[in-house]
């Protein structure tokens, strides 16, 4: 009794919705199809629900503002559903409704949104990634950025947690780092007349802030599968100048722990000593000597041990496991030592001009066949210039002349001497002058 009930109702409500409609009226076909919407979720009637969405939708010219309507309406009741699998039927009724169409594509995506999170929790994350990447938010002119942002990098933790590395940092560049900067305090401009109004977002999406310290620890994930050390520090430096955690220390001093660790584990380069400096400038970092120390260390131009540097730290890397950020990873410990032996090559390079192989692996505390690998793998990626003569067992850090070179060091000589050659001479007739001047007087 009580189906033939609703579909009188249904009934007499389509009659309305096709007067309304054919009238042009707005507000009235509106409130007629939200009407049959909420009338079949009052009956809890939710194969009907899914059927009027899509004959609502389909009938024969039928308002935008009328499926917006409808659809807006009909996304309430997907947390009402009593199943998981009424809750997928409905939203993959609204989302056949909503496709293709531009004014109900913030919906849409929001829809696609929650139909992942199902997947995730069903376990199916390559599926939940390959429905999130069909969205493309970026193109949403009405969509807030915040909510854009908060899209993308749900995008991004799906293919790094499927492993998808390069589809993770095709889509993490479309988020670029210095939106992050933009001031909120500053008021928002009333949209100007034809421009797009931008909805409000959601009020679980995080603040601009939160999302910056949840792009890094992507970007940190994805760096960490390369090993490459010195984007993850700048990303840990990110972090740390969050104005949250730097007023918390328990949250800044595991961050500044990791700046100094992954500083350390960086290849030397200008960039890498930039950071170094700037780092070693922070006055937060009184808080933590050690680490202080093995920087100071870095850039102090003295051999280091390696033994008895290990010996200092070696608890304060195995401690790293327990600080949050996690542990500092099994190849760590081997690229810290590779990175401790070329500080080493650099500063004997800066004292001598010519030393022995032999001399050198001595001076590394290494074999003769380690020290001319490892200084031979530093030529090649130019850290370094200088020559082994293997017969001899000697090494030259001099960089070779050329006669042109030659010429105008020795011309930019002459220049020097005749220079003070003039000077002095300035100086002599200066003095005489001065003592004629004596004289007569």
């Amino acid at each position: 009794m009580q189906e033939e009930n609703l579909d009188a109702a249904i009934e007499s409500l389509l009659n309305v919705e096709k007067q309304m409609r054919l009238a042009g009226d707005v507000a009235g076909t509106k409130k007629a199809v939200t009407d049959i919407v909420e009338l079949c979720y009052k009956a809890r009637a939710w194969k009907t629900l899914n059927d009027q969405i899509v004959l609502l939708s389909k009938r024969r010219g039928q308002l935008k503002q009328a499926v917006t309507a409808m659809v807006q309406q009909a996304m309430h009741y997907i947390d009402e559903t009593p199943d998981i699998d009424t809750c997928i039927e409905l939203i993959k009724t609204l989302n056949s409704v909503s496709a293709g169409k531009i004014y109900v594509e913030i919906e849409r995506a929001r829809l696609i949104k929650k139909l992942a999170k199902i997947k995730e929790e069903q376990g199916l994350i390559a599926e939940a990634a390959d429905l999130m990447q069909e969205i493309a938010v970026e193109t949403f002119g009405a969509m807030a950025k915040t909510e854009k942002i908060a899209f993308i990098l749900e995008q991004v933790r799906l293919c790094l947690d499927r492993q998808d590395y390069v589809r993770a940092q095709i889509l993490s560049r479309k988020i670029s780092p210095r939106v992050f900067d933009a001031d909120a305090s500053k008021e928002k401009k009333k949209p100007k007349e034809g421009d797009n109004v931008v909805e409000e977002p959601p009020a679980d999406i995080p603040s601009l802030l939160e999302l910056k310290r949840i792009y890094y620890e992507l970007m940190i994930r994805y760096h960490s599968h390369n090993d490459d050390y010195l984007e993850i520090c700048r990303s840990y430096k990110a972090i740390y100048d969050i104005p949250s955690v730097k007023e918390d220390p328990a949250q800044w001093i595991p961050v500044l722990r990791k700046i100094c660790w992954f500083l350390v584990l960086s290849p030397h380069n200008p960039m890498q000593s930039s950071l170094l400096n700037s780092t070693l400038e922070d006055k937060n970092l009184s808080e933590i000597p050690n680490f202080r120390l093995l920087l100071k260390q870095l850039v102090t131009m003295e051999v280091i041990q390696w033994t008895g540097l290990w010996e200092m730290y070696k608890n304060e890397f195995e401690n790293e496991k327990n600080m949050p950020g996690g542990s500092l990873g099994a190849k760590a410990a081997e690229d810290l030592k590779l990175r401790i032996i070329e500080h080493n090559i650099l500063v004997v390079s800066k004292y001598y001009s010519r030393i022995t192989l032999k001399r050198l692996a001595d001076l590394l505390c290494l074999s003769l066949q380690e020290a001319e690998k490892h200084l031979s793998d530093m030529v090649v990626s130019k850290s370094l210039i200088a020559k082994i003569d293997r017969p001899m067992g000697v090494v030259c850090f001099q960089t070779a002349k050329d006669s042109n070179d030659i010429l105008n060091s020795w011309a930019m000589n002459l220049e020097k001497l005749l220079d003070l050659v003039e000077k002095s001479c300035h100086q002599i007739h200066k003095e005489t002058m001065v003592h004629k001047a004596v004289l007569k007087a």
